[in-house]
C-alpha cells in the first residue's frame, strides 16, 4: 500500500470515528432524558475520543512520511 493510500485510509477511520463520536453524543443525550444512567456511554465516548486521538496521530505520521519522500 502506498503513502497516498494509507493516507486515505487514515482519513475514511478519521471520518467514521467522528460519525461514532456523534452517534454515541446522541445516545448520551436519549439516555440522560429518559432518566437512563450514562456511565456506559459516557466510557465508550471517551474511547471513541482517544481512537479519534489516535488516527489523527497516525495521519499526521502519515503527512510526514509523505513530505519526506517527496524531497528531493
Amino acid at each position: 500500500m502506498t503513502h497516498h493510500e494509507h493516507l486515505a485510509q487514515a482519513d475514511r477511520l478519521i471520518a467514521d470515528c467522528m460519525n461514532h463520536i456523534a452517534l454515541q453524543r446522541e445516545i448520551i443525550t436519549t439516555e440522560h432524558e429518559q432518566g437512563l444512567p450514562t456511565d456506559l456511554a459516557a466510557s465508550m465516548l471517551r474511547a471513541l475520543e482517544e481512537s479519534l486521538r489516535a488516527f489523527v496521530k497516525h495521519r499526521q505520521c502519515i503527512v510526514d512520511r509523505l513530505k519526506d519522500a517527496e524531497r528531493p
